[in-house]
């Protein structure tokens, strides 16, 4: 029976909200304490072997410093050169599996985390980056399961788009994987990049070496062990935690690297591409350099906008999750005479707002992610205590005495180009420019030219007029572009994600741009009437 058998496009998964006596808030209370009292001793996984090192880091809590989940093992130079093996000896199998195959599982792994893996994700999510239950849900487990159900959707959409085949020729397009491994490198601050970054590529046939961010290994390795109970192949995904800069030089210096997949910062992003163009001798083919970066997100509010829905959105889109997404809504500018009514309220909900350990589920915030991020961010408020030109209204304290908190922050400056207004910050901190009404055009060419990143931004208006001239005048400043939303919460197959300028090379993840970076296509045609006469017909 030749039947054709297609993917149906999914339904995004649903939110849990984890209500009293709901059965999902007692599982994952169960869960929190199981995680909590376990010291975990997580290895590398390398050929699908667990790899101890002797090298190992704590796990430290970021809510509660005083105690560890465990420790991790770290890799140097010779775990990375067993891992390019283990992705070499499994490429050839892989490559050649029928993309069905492989779509299934991870449709399978979507399953596995919708169900039985959902608490194991969220609690541990929860646990290593001190995340809410809202934001470990809608991150850990709602956003990923999308990816896993959405990637095979998009990959059949690519297969099902073939070039046409007239009389007399069949023609097809191949999506080769890539000549060699992937290196994917992931950020701490969302298990859902962690758990897209590695599986994308190797959806698409590619093996991959991946390095999880040192804050967020305890999520990174229940990742692995789901992808291992959906059924991936040994060496599909070689997880390789450790020192940045050790991992990845040797893993860009070796003459089989293909390609990265990464999120993390600017500095370091341009410091790889740096690296890979002056070993591109050394390559097989030019690799694939995919990339999502910094962000100063913004908020701009014109005087016909919601004052209510204006407010929510600044709260949520700066300080949900600590702010330390690079979509935060990071500078807002608001016009004079709608400051005048709700700055006294917006400085009034923002000094209510609750913050403690993600096992009290009545905070709204919880703790920054580590000690590194805590300075950085403590720094910057720091330099508007001493500026003439800018002032706190709401937050500015930080206390690490049970763990690494900081209050929201709301800072007001005459200046637009302050420099909270400009600098990526990754923490719970917004800056407000107050604008004159009559300035709204002029405003909206100094938001446009402020900041070096283009990630997200947002405008609130009523004004049809004012809703277009906004969109027009900040076309190039945000990939991700939101009307009357906050610049956060991008969907998966529904607002692709990525960003242009300082904040990344725009591959959308979430839609079938991401994955076709990570194929070679081959174009096949076969001859079905080979002429059997060299000459023309001119020729007579």
């Amino acid at each position: 029976m030749n039947t054709e058998l297609r993917v149906p496009r999914p339904e995004n998964e649903p939110v849990l909200d984890y209500a009293p006596g709901s059965p999902e808030r007692k599982e994952l209370f169960e869960k929190l304490a199981e995680l909590k009292s376990q010291a975990a001793d997580i290895p590398l996984i390398i050929g699908g072997k667990e790899v101890r090192t002797g090298k190992t880091s704590p796990i430290i809590i970021p809510h509660d410093t005083q105690n560890t989940l465990g420790c991790y093992h770290k890799a140097g130079a010779a775990e990375v050169l067993l891992a390019i093996e283990a992705a070499s000896a499994a490429r050839a199998g892989w490559a050649r599996t029928p993309w069905r195959e492989r779509a299934a599982i991870f449709q399978k792994a979507a399953e596995l985390l919708a169900g039985p893996w959902r608490s194991t994700l969220v609690a541990a999510t929860m646990m290593g980056q001190s995340k809410t239950p809202h934001q470990a849900e809608t991150d850990a487990a709602s956003e990923l399961t999308d990816h896993y159900r959405f990637n095979p959707y998009f990959l059949d959409q690519i297969y099902a788009h073939q070039p046409p085949s007239p009389a007399g020729e069949k023609n097809s397009l191949e999506y080769r994987p890539m000549e060699g491994f992937i290196f994917a490198l992931t950020p701490s601050n969302f298990t859902s990049i962690a758990g897209n970054l590695p599986t994308a590529p190797a959806l698409m046939g590619n093996t991959v070496l991946w390095k999880p961010a040192s804050a967020a290994v305890f999520s990174g390795y229940q990742l692995m062990k789901l992808w291992q109970a959906a059924g991936l192949p040994d060496g599909v995904i070689n997880m390789i935690p450790g020192p940045g800069g050790e991992v990845g030089t040797c893993a860009i210096d070796s003459p089989d690297f293909a390609g990265l997949h990464f999120s993390g910062s600017t500095p370091v992003f341009n410091g790889f591409w740096t690296a890979i163009a002056r070993n591109l001798y050394r390559y097989k083919d030019y690799p694939r350099i995919v990339g999502e970066t910094g962000g100063k997100g913004f908020i701009f509010a014109h005087s016909s906008c919601d004052p209510a829905a204006l407010k929510t959105a600044m709260i949520r889109g700066a300080y949900e999750y600590q702010g330390q997404k690079r979509s935060a809504a990071s500078r807002a500018y608001i016009p004079r005479s709608l400051w005048t009514g709700i700055k006294d309220d917006l400085v009034s909900q923002i000094n209510g707002i609750k913050m403690g350990p993600c096992e009290d589920f009545s905070c709204f915030m919880n703790a920054v992610i580590d000690k590194v991020g805590y300075d950085s961010i403590k720094g910057h408020i720091s330099l508007v205590k001493k500026a003439a030109d800018a002032k706190i209204l709401a937050g500015g304290v930080c206390d690490e005495t049970q763990g690494y908190f900081i209050r929201p922050t709301l800072i007001e400056t005459t200046n637009p180009l302050f420099k909270t207004m400009q600098e990526e910050i990754f923490g719970p901190v917004m800056t407000v420019f107050v604008y004159d009404d009559d300035k709204f055009a002029e405003t909206l060419k100094i938001c446009d030219e402020t900041s070096p990143y283009a990630l997200t931004g947002s405008v609130f208006a009523r004004d049809k007029d004012a809703i277009k001239e906004a969109s027009d005048r900040l076309a190039d400043a945000a990939g991700n572009f939101y009307i009357n939303d906050k610049p956060t919460g991008a969907a998966v197959g529904r607002q692709p994600f990525g960003g242009g300028r300082s904040s990344g090379t725009n591959d959308k993840v979430g839609w079938p741009h991401n994955l076709l970076r990570w194929t070679s296509a081959r174009t096949i045609k076969e001859n079905l009437a080979p002429p059997t006469d060299y000459r023309h017909p001119y020729m007579k």
